[in-house]
């Protein structure tokens, strides 16, 4: 049963929140502020991490930080903010996805499967597809590691699961829209900017130099490109 974890500080949106997360059969457990947060991530190893940016402790984006310290389990953010800047920075600290206050609550929970699928285990593929190498870093589909220079490489699974995408497609132009929709959901197409920054983010940890990257291709205003 798929474990979720609902940190937010305005008790009528946990309630809500919880009443239709278990109506749906997930275990839930919540917590108030950032530092409950933490402590029950570390103890309960929830599955996926519904997070209110504005909280009374510390700011949402802190306990994005810290829970990237240990775990890749996925993040919802569920915030009022509504400004780009504070959406992509929450996502350049290790967020999956955002919604904005007021959400529908299909909307929310559509999102929050989609989070959950992309970080479960690839299943299946060719034995001759499922270890991708290049000059500086192996890509293992099977297992879901990346090794560079001997050590395994941290990614969320929202920046695994655009790796996987390009990998697959090695040599092929892959449309914005179709990693969007591939990556975050058939609902998704044009947030762009969710690119620009997982793209930078998978650069910066497995390019040689990011600023000139060989395997991660932009084709402006098209899409990306995995070369080996």
């Amino acid at each position: 049963m798929t474990r979720v974890l609902v940190v937010d500080d305005e008790p009528q949106i946990v309630r809500a929140l919880v009443i239709n997360l278990k109506a749906r059969k997930y275990e839930v457990d919540a917590a108030p502020d950032g530092r409950t947060a933490l402590e029950t991530a570390a103890s309960r190893h929830p599955d996926v991490v519904v997070l209110d940016l504005g909280l009374p402790d510390m700011d949402g984006v802190e306990v994005i930080r810290g829970l990237r310290g240990w775990t890749r389990v996925p993040i919802l953010v569920l915030s009022a903010r509504h400004s780009s800047d504070e959406k992509v920075e929450a996502l350049d600290a290790g967020a999956d996805d955002y919604v904005t206050k007021p959400f529908g609550m299909d909307e929310l929970l559509a999102r929050l499967r989609a989070a959950v699928r992309r970080a479960e285990p690839v299943a299946g593929g060719d034995e001759d597809d499922v270890l991708v190498e290049t000059e500086g870093f192996t890509v293992d589909l099977a297992a879901k590691k990346v090794n560079r220079a001997g050590r395994d490489v941290r990614l969320t699974p929202t920046e695994w699961h655009l790796l996987e995408v390009l990998v697959r497609n090695t040599g092929r132009l892959v449309s914005q829209k179709q990693l969007l929709q591939e990556v975050w959901g058939p609902s998704y197409g044009t947030e762009t900017n969710y690119l620009r920054v997982y793209m930078a983010q998978l650069r910066r940890k497995l390019e040689a130099d990011p600023s000139h990257p060989k395997h991660f291709i932009t084709e402006p205003g098209m899409g990306y490109r995995f070369e080996k």
